[in-house]
């Protein structure tokens, strides 16, 4: 939960997460009373990353600190390339002047990855969308990338924030398909595991190392997720 004495806090860093989930849950109320329109995932990233900048000099209580919010950061995972959706980076500066009046600093650098999803019922030509066990395999692979991304030292920490608007996903009557192997209603608690269920006709292979709890928030028709994996 967001509390106010954490924007405040004198650690950059729980500053900076906190920044990540109050954009977010600002970002879910203009959306939900529909002041901001959201069609698809791209606008739900720029969206987003705007708001985030603008809470930039709420966190900043010095000169010593910079942050920078970067749509489709690329990095190299292994032997592939990936594009982090958002990546929010900060750095807080310890400078001092030497005795040849030389300034010498020591920085800290903390990078935070978020990965986003948008699900909408209907395309913006009107069509039904389809594809939601797309959809939910594709949530739990973000997960297991942002899992990545903090293994191979690519960021310090990694959230992922997920935006639907159909309850069948909150709230499903039942879970007989296959694709709830992916399973994202509401207080699921997903553990360590291997996810080999095939979704769209293509082999899955992945795997998440990380405890995943599922609280969806409801602001009129749209429901939002915020998910940071833990270790058990």
């Amino acid at each position: 939960m967001l509390l106010q004495s954490d924007l405040q806090s004198d650690d950059f860093k729980i500053r900076m997460r906190s920044a990540v989930s109050f954009a977010w849950q600002t970002l879910s109320k203009k959306i939900g009373h529909e002041f901001v329109k959201i069609n698809k995932e791209a606008s739900l990233q720029l969206q987003y990353a705007v708001l985030l900048n603008q809470l930039i000099p709420l966190i900043q209580f010095s000169n010593q600190e910079s942050y920078e919010v970067e749509l489709e950061h690329s990095v190299q995972l292994l032997d592939t390339h990936r594009e982090i959706d958002v990546l929010f980076v900060g750095k807080k500066c310890n400078c001092s002047v030497q005795r040849n009046n030389a300034v010498q600093c020591k920085c800290d650098v903390f990078k935070i990855a978020i990965e986003m999803k948008c699900y909408r019922e209907f395309t913006t030509s009107g069509n039904r969308r389809g594809a939601s066990d797309i959809f939910m395999k594709d949530v739990y692979f973000d997960w297991h990338l942002l899992e990545s991304y903090i293994e191979q030292g690519k960021v310090n920490q990694g959230v992922a924030l997920v935006m639907n608007e159909l309850e069948n996903f909150v709230n499903p009557s039942n879970k007989d398909a296959k694709c709830w192997d992916y399973d994202i209603s509401n207080d699921s608690k997903i553990t360590p595991k291997k996810l080999t269920t095939p979704i769209g006709g293509k082999e899955i292979q992945f795997e998440l190392k990380k405890q995943y709890s599922i609280d969806w928030k409801q602001v009129k028709k749209f429901w939002f997720l915020e998910v940071e994996g833990r270790i058990l």
